[in-house]
């Protein structure tokens, strides 16, 4: 990669003046096509400091409408998102359709960094490699078009800019620790860099080198190329991505129609049983914090089958500060605009911290399946993404416990009747709630397929039966207790 790239020959300043108009004219053109297709674009450029990134970035997204873009600095990670996975502070930057965001250094930047200063093992290192090629890819399957720049200088050009940088004290500021460092151990970096270039240059997702010794000539490389890669996503908006296969262990599961219903708790055992578990969980809470130790909690299950007294019952045993519950409905028109995993990962937890989602990621392969409310490609790459998504949530070291709550037919027309028929419940029941029961054989395969593709050993799937909602709620609360039990 770096040791072998061969330098375009730079042209004469009356050509790159030429070329460069031709090229900032074509990129200006170009928004008006990008926000009808609705393609996102991110730009990210990484490289060596001093290499003149920063300015180069100004010069290109001047030809830009600012409505339209963002730019992200991305060198410094704060508190708040220390406390998140690895891939929180890029996943929640992501543009929405139609627009761009520019990243002023990347994950590159994160995971080279802590490898060159050893504060990363191998095995780490080589675990966010494959979380970025997987990033990567789903933006790409998803719709967006990822242009990756990396601004190469001379070891002599870095070590001439930074001092150039240093002695005027309008400009020293820029100079940081790490770019001195970088320019010290400039071989050492090459080797670094080599490495994770080759392994993160994707076909979908490609580096692109720029050669900044020439301050306008690394602004024509950069527009061209980026001019270009927008033509060809234009081209390509709207084609259907590879359908990944599984290659997570899965668990065996059983059909929803085959499990048994008739389990029951009697009043007086459940109120000893439920004080005891939200002792006993109360206690674990304040260990988990004390640990660091992020807990995500989903519940999916059939209309009316007590998803939301099932969630009082456990939130009941947690403190407050140290939770929250998220009711996910119909995404919102900035939530739409993104990657459909985008909403769930700006609502992950702090690490210490519990996250109850009521309805979850899920939805991609239900009701969005079934609504038609995304095509048919969506939803068949959608488990292989979830079951990423899954894998890098547990590699953090969140636990994470995904509940189906299971009712049958009779059942759930026995609470909807009792819902229209008592005022004070009424707000529960809707027509979509009646329309839906109409699909119940549907739905009842989708959710089949979905846990047997889903539910793999890292993140499985429980069945609560709740035709005795009592029973649920201890099953619940005894599950997310021996989870909490077995990671501390």
């Amino acid at each position: 990669m770096l040791k072998d790239w061969v330098k375009s020959e730079k042209p004469g300043d009356e050509e790159i003046t030429e070329r460069l108009q031709k090229a900032r004219e074509a990129l200006s053109g170009m928004q008006m096509a990008i926000k009808e297709k609705k393609l996102p674009v991110l730009v990210i450029l990484d490289g060596w400091g001093g290499a003149g990134k920063g300015g180069i970035l100004g010069k290109v997204i001047k030809n830009l409408d600012p409505r339209f873009y963002k730019t992200e600095t991305l060198s410094k990670i704060s508190e708040d998102e220390a406390r998140r996975p690895f891939l929180y502070r890029y996943f929640v930057r992501i543009p929405e359709a139609g627009k761009f965001s520019f990243f002023d250094g990347s994950w590159m930047d994160e995971i080279t960094r802590n490898r060159l200063t050893g504060d990363t093992d191998d095995e780490t290192y080589h675990r966010q490699l494959t979380s970025i090629k997987r990033f990567e890819r789903t933006l790409s399957d998803n719709g967006y078009l990822v242009v990756k720049f990396f601004f190469n200088i001379s070891e002599k050009e870095q070590k001439k800019r930074l001092e150039a940088l240093e002695e005027d004290s309008s400009t020293r500021w820029r100079v940081e620790k790490w770019d001195r460092w970088q320019n010290k151990h400039y071989d050492k970096c090459v080797d670094v860099y080599d490495e994770y270039l080759e392994a993160t240059n994707q076909f979908i997702a490609p580096w692109y080198f720029i050669d900044s010794k020439s301050r306008r000539w690394a602004e024509l490389q950069m527009t061209e190329l980026l001019v270009k890669s927008i033509e060809i996503a234009l081209q390509n908006t709207g084609r259907a991505a590879a359908v990944l296969q599984n290659t997570f262990p899965l668990k065996q599961v059983t059909p929803l129609s085959e499990i048994p219903l008739d389990k029951r708790v009697s009043p007086a055992e459940y109120d000893t049983r439920l004080k005891e578990l939200q002792d006993r969980l109360s206690e674990l809470h304040n260990r988990i914090y004390l640990n660091k130790i992020p807990v995500i909690i989903g519940y999916e299950g059939w209309d009316a089958a007590g998803k939301g007294g099932n969630i009082k019952r456990l939130t009941a045993a947690l403190d407050p500060r140290g939770f929250e519950v998220h009711p996910i409905a119909s995404p919102e028109p900035r939530e739409k605009n993104r990657h459909y995993l985008w909403r769930f990962w700006n609502r992950l937890p702090k690490d210490g911290h519990i996250a109850v989602f009521d309805r979850t990621w899920y939805g991609r392969v239900m009701v969005e399946r079934l609504e038609g409310f995304c095509s048919e490609n969506d939803w068949q790459r959608a488990y292989n993404e979830i079951n990423e998504f899954e894998k890098e949530l547990t590699d953090w070291g969140a636990i994470v416990i995904k509940f189906w709550v299971q009712i049958d037919k009779d059942t759930q027309l026995e609470r909807f009747t009792d819902r229209q028929n008592t005022p004070e419940k009424q707000w529960k029941i809707t027509d979509e709630d009646w329309r839906n029961r109409e699909k119940w054989d549907l739905y009842e395969g989708a959710i089949d397929e979905m846990i047997r593709k889903t539910s793999t050993e890292y993140a499985p799937w429980y069945i609560l039966e709740s035709v005795d909602k009592r029973y649920a709620r201890i099953k619940a609360l005894e599950i997310v207790i021996e989870e909490i039990e077995k990671k501390l």
